[in-house]
Formats: C-alpha cells, structure tokens, sequence
C-alpha cells in the first residue's frame, strides 16, 4: 500500500518505563493486584519507586501503541504517532526515542508544556507475569489538540491504544480519531490494552467500540471480561458483532486470528519467558506491517508470534532492528 503517506496513525499514552525485578511478596506488601495495569498518583509511584529502587533493571520509552508503531517502523512501514510529554528530561528522552525509531509525531513540531512526563513501573515476578504501577503525568491530558488531522486522514489504518479510556480528554480523543478516520475512509484498529481497562472502564470503552471497529487486539481475558463471559467460544461470537476481524493472543497456546471469513490458528512458538512486557504490542505492531504490505492474516500471525516469542524471552518491550527484520525474511522465504 503506498497511495497513503502513514500505513498507521496511532494515539496513546507516552510512558517512560522503569522495568523492575520483584517478587510476590513484595507486590503484596505495596497492595498491587498481579498480572494487573494499574493508575497511581504521583507520591504513590515515588513511594514504590524508592521502595524498588535497588532492582531497577533498565529505564526505557514505552508506551503501548508506541511499541506498536516503533516495530512497524522497524520492519520498514511508515507510522505517525500522536501522545503527550513534557519538557523535563524524560519528555525529551521520550521525543527524541521516536524520532530515532524512524516515527514520525506530534512532538516533533510541538512547544511541550510544563509538567512530568508519565511514568510505568513494570514489575516483573519470577514467573515473568509484570504488573505496572502507572503514574500518566502529563499524558493525562492527552485531548483532541494533540491529533494531527492531516496526517489522520492519509493513512490506511488509525491504531487506538485501549488505555486512553481512563483519561476523559483522551477518551474524547479516541473517539474523534475514529470519527475522522471512518470519514476519511480509514480501517480502525482498537487494542484493549490491559484487562483493567475493560474491566474498570467498560462503559468507556463501550464508547470507543460504538458502532463497531475493523480489527481489535485483545487477549483472552480482555475478550471474556468484555463480553462478560467465562466461555471464551461465546466471546468470541460476541466480539464477531462489534468487530470485522481479530486477533485474540492465548498465550502458550498461540493466537486464534479471524479475518471476517476464515479462522486462523497460531502455534506459539517455544520459548524461554522471562518478561511478558509489550508482547501485545508487538504482536499488534508487526500484524499491522503485514497485513499493509500484503501479508495475510495468518502469514502476517506468524511473523507477529515469532516477534512475541523473542520479545518475551528478554527484558524489555521491543527488540532491535535487525532481529525483528530477520523474522519478516524468514516468513517471507516461507511463503
């Protein structure tokens, strides 16, 4: 596809990850809910970033959608990315990260306002399930203001990030974003982010669904908690009447991938987890390449499995540049 300047347009959270080592007891001790996203207030972070400091293992930009678009750019795609940082250091650190990425975005025009750029504590337990203490900062604010409409309306798919629910300028955002997009002619792409965010901001995201969207990401438990369902072949029939395809990740047991005709599964591939942080990301990120630049869904589920395997199997949501390219050549040589 190249009648689009953007494959996609993405908007979402611009977070400053602090990836921490910890383990059960001292997630219980700081009352956090495990495997769970959670929003804190400033003094709360700082409280648990004190409490951790001694096992801070590595300090990088994230963000959910922007892990998403930092592996398309990788794989050679184009992608726009719309957030929100301020003008301490980790904003410019944030900035200057996308730009270095090869994604183009809001910030790079933009005055940044004062304020604290938001920050996520991604903690991470032995058996490699992360729980995240996230403090949005300045990306609380996140609102229509932030979206580039030009750049909206020349892409082929706008991308939201599910956790921009909780926030009501963002959740405004979300939902003008695919307002343009649907006039423009755009496919909307929605993740659900986190269970939290379905869980606690249902009645939200209700309102970002609306009438329906072209392609949602999701896991297991996003899709059941959804559909308020424990089956998950009923969630599925119930995710099929808001949603023209899918992709649903289980895991150890792969995906199953639907793309409005045909159902697709794909086998996990064998790793050794030690962070699951940004597996869904990336997944959604190198799915998106694919399916823009000809891949189908199941090629392009092979190619977003093989990405998650390596991810999971390191510290850190995103991998580099030659690694991810090497897994496109391997399914490219497959096909």
């Amino acid at each position: 596809m190249n009648d689009k300047e953007y494959d996609v347009y993405a908007i979402g959270n611009a977070i400053v990850d602090y990836e921490i080592e910890v383990d059960d007891t001292f997630l219980g001790v700081n009352g956090l809910e495990k495997g769970l996203m959670t929003l804190a207030e400033q003094d709360r972070q700082r409280d648990l970033l004190r409490a951790a400091k001694s096992k801070i293992r590595k300090k990088q930009a994230g963000g959910s959608a922007a892990n998403s678009v930092v592996a398309l750019a990788q794989l050679g795609g184009k992608g726009f990315y719309s957030c929100k940082v301020a003008s301490d250091i980790d904003g410019i650190f944030y900035r200057d990260d996308l730009v270095k990425q090869g994604v183009d975005t809001n910030l790079s025009e933009e005055k940044l306002d004062d304020g604290e750029t938001g920050k996520c504590l991604v903690m991470i337990t032995p058996d490699t399930e992360r729980t995240m203490s996230t403090f949005l900062g300045i990306s609380s604010n996140l609102s229509i203001s932030e979206l580039n409409l030009d750049q909206l309306e020349n892409s082929h798919y706008l991308f939201l990030e599910g956790y921009l629910v909780s926030s009501p300028s963002g959740l405004g955002a979300m939902k003008e974003a695919k307002k343009q997009a649907k006039a423009a002619g755009a496919q909307i792409a929605l993740t659900f982010s986190d269970p939290s965010m379905v869980k606690y901001f249902g009645e939200q995201m209700n309102e970002v669904v609306g009438d329906g969207v072209d392609l949602l990401f999701c896991n297991e438990l996003e899709a059941k908690i959804y559909t308020e369902t424990n089956d998950l072949s009923q969630a599925i029939k119930n995710l099929k009447k808001i949603t023209k395809s899918y992709v649903i990740t289980l895991g150890s047991k792969g995906a199953e991938i639907w793309d409005g005709k045909n159902t697709y599964y794909i086998d996990a591939v064998k790793t050794k987890a030690v962070d699951s942080t940004g597996a869904g990301d990336i997944y959604a990120g190198t799915f998106l390449y694919g399916i823009n630049y000809g891949l189908s869904f199941k090629v392009a589920g092979n190619l977003a499995s093989l990405a998650a395997s390596q991810v999971v199997s390191q510290y850190g949501p995103r991998l580099k540049k030659s690694k991810i390219q090497e897994f496109l050549s391997k399914v490219n040589n497959k096909n």
